[in-house]
């Protein structure tokens, strides 16, 4: 089912031409009415005339996380805050929560893209949806809550916590759809026998996961532990929330609401524009933001784009699964190193779980690395050198995909912290 054949199967030169307009109506508000974005045209030598179609995107100024927070609360909006209904915040993973205030339109806006989403991951008006984000400053629950309600699909919502309580209500309302982050999706599935109940006896059959990088080796251990399929949905509060992007039953990239977010894809280095199917940093531009439209806004989020027109039917750009970000990739004598590559290499040994923690540390000038990982709770070792292998296997797989020495510790199960938000991968101890 596609829930807005118009927007999301669009021609693409008809798109073009709409997203053309609704670059030049944003950067004329933004310019009247932002003083942010007008000194940084000027310095530019920019005017709202010079921006005719969509590809001079290319000639404005980009938008940083430390611009929304110099700016803070409200000073790069373009909308009077009496027009304000709603005012969400990041989530704060690196650093000071940043405000996203939402007019009526933009709350809209923000349910039309939702709706758009679950039905691109298979769901509709007869599913039920258990909604296990927080709800409250983070876009996750109250986003997925509208969007659901305007699909007119029955809601729980749960938000987040409570995990004997969520399996119990996902049991007894027959809960056909769960959306959450991926690792507290795992966690729920390594919590079901504990509680008692089979997989076989929940009704769900779609998962919608996001709000942080997961592998498709974690994909496959959800599945396999929910007996769901599992999707990706995309977003981030200072652009609007989940919905930004979804995967389709295809399960070959997101597809971009492109009528009201324009993605880029640049080399992170140079902010040169890269080709498609490259990896390099995600750039969006709003096109009908109201509140606070933003410019070329860097979400440090890792991923590639590729255009054409999908098995699905839909002929939105489709972006590709986060790798991870750029400004959490670890460099590690001289090495880059991302969470998710440790995941692929930790879910590929059967002996362990999905849950580890990278501790990055220095001892005099040398930059250490140590992997410390949970035992699987079903597998029993006969002896320490059952340890010492699985260890070694580790070690060896970690080593051939990130070319430096790793330090591989094993935990007992359920001794590193679970989390029921977005999972914390990495202690970095440098101080650098």
């Amino acid at each position: 089912m596609i829930w807005n054949e118009t927007a999301e199967c669009m021609d693409a030169e008809q798109r073009r031409e709409m997203q053309s307009r609704r670059l030049r109506d944003t950067v004329a508000r933004v310019y009247q009415n932002v003083e942010f974005y007008r000194k940084k045209m000027q310095e530019l030598g920019i005017e709202p005339g010079d921006v005719k179609t969509i590809e001079d995107i290319v000639k404005l100024p980009f938008t940083t996380k430390k611009d929304l927070r110099e700016n803070y609360p409200f000073g790069l909006c373009a909308a009077p805050e009496s027009q304000f209904v709603r005012i969400h915040a990041s989530s704060g993973t690196t650093g000071k929560p940043t405000a996203v205030p939402y007019t009526r339109k933009d709350l809209d806006n923000f349910s039309e893209c939702v709706a758009r989403a679950i039905c691109c991951t298979g769901g509709t008006n007869k599913d039920v949806i258990q909604i296990a984000y927080g709800y409250g400053l983070f876009t996750g629950g109250l986003g997925l809550h509208d969007g659901a309600t305007k699909l007119g699909a029955g809601v729980i919502p749960s938000s987040g916590g409570n995990t004997r309580n969520q399996l119990t209500l996902m049991k007894d309302f027959k809960s056909t759809i769960l959306a959450c982050t991926p690792s507290y999706a795992m966690f729920l599935a390594e919590s079901l026998q504990e509680a008692g109940i089979r997989k076989e006896e929940l009704s769900l059959k779609i998962g919608i996961f996001g709000a942080e990088p997961w592998s498709n080796e974690m994909r496959k251990k959800i599945q396999e532990g929910l007996g769901l399929t599992a999707y990706d949905i995309y977003g981030l509060s200072e652009i609007m929330g989940p919905g930004v992007a979804a995967s389709c039953a295809v399960q070959d990239g997101l597809h971009v609401a492109e009528d009201h977010f324009y993605p880029e894809i640049l080399n992170p280095d140079t902010l040169e524009p890269v080709a498609d199917g490259t990896v390099g940093e995600l750039v969006f531009t709003h096109l009908t933001k109201e509140a606070m439209p933003l410019l070329r806004y860097r979400t440090r989020d890792l991923s590639s784009i590729e255009h054409g027109s999908c098995a699905c039917g839909r002929t939105t750009a489709k972006m590709g699964r986060i790798l991870g970000r750029s400004d959490d990739m670890l460099i590690i004598r001289g090495v880059n190193v991302f969470p998710s590559q440790v995941e692929s290499v930790l879910l590929e040994v059967a002996e362990v779980s999905p849950n580890y923690v990278i501790i990055v540390d220095r001892q005099g000038t040398m930059d250490t690395i140590e992997v410390k990982v949970e035992l699987d709770e079903r597998y029993v070792p006969d002896d320490l050198g059952d340890l010492e292998r699985i260890k070694e296997t580790i070690k060896h797989k970690l080593n051939s995909v990130l070319r430096i020495g790793v330090r591989v510790t094993l935990a007992e199960h359920k001794t590193i912290e679970r989390s029921e938000g977005k999972a914390k991968r990495v202690v970095d101890r440098r101080h650098i």
